[in-house]
């Protein structure tokens, strides 16, 4: 146990970090108008692994997590193709970054998720998920990430390679 978590949730939550923060350089480079090269395959790669280890936690039937899973994947492929084979080219520029991005919202929605189940002072304000702070929180996030998304598809142009 590390952190009253099992090894296999302590590497799953360590690579959701990771691909959260690389992400958010990514998003950082979007708004400058930089392909962020390095930092978009680690973001790429952890936030795919995150979804897939997520897959390997106990099988309760189909959950919420398991739908944002799928759905992860799915928005993933389609990012990987934009920015690698097809090369940010034409439509695939802006494709590119909505699926980023939403790879990246979905990742921060569990995240706040999960801090309100785990972080007793979060919890304490919603017990259960439904309460006004949890929508609170998820509709600011949710805010932020339409926001940044008009600025990224307005500013990232990157030079063609």
């Amino acid at each position: 146990m590390i952190f009253g978590m099992t090894s296999f949730t302590f590497i799953h939550v360590l690579i959701s970090l990771i691909g959260i923060i690389s992400g958010l350089i990514v998003l950082a480079g979007l708004l400058a108008s930089d392909r962020k090269d390095g930092w978009t395959l680690i973001f790429l790669v952890t936030t795919a692994a995150t979804s897939l280890t997520g897959f390997g936690f106990p099988y309760q039937g189909f959950t919420p997590a398991i739908g944002v899973g799928i759905l992860s994947i799915i928005i993933l492929i389609i990012a990987a193709a934009a920015r690698y084979p097809l090369r940010l080219a034409g439509a695939w520029r802006w494709i590119y970054v909505i699926t980023a991005l939403i790879a990246l919202y979905l990742n921060v929605f569990v995240l706040v998720a999960q801090s309100f189940q785990k972080i007793p002072a979060l919890n304490a304000l919603a017990p259960t998920g439904s309460e006004p702070p949890f929508a609170i929180a998820q509709g600011v996030v949710l805010l932020l990430f339409i926001a940044a998304g008009f600025a990224c598809l307005r500013r990232f142009h990157p030079a063609m390679r």
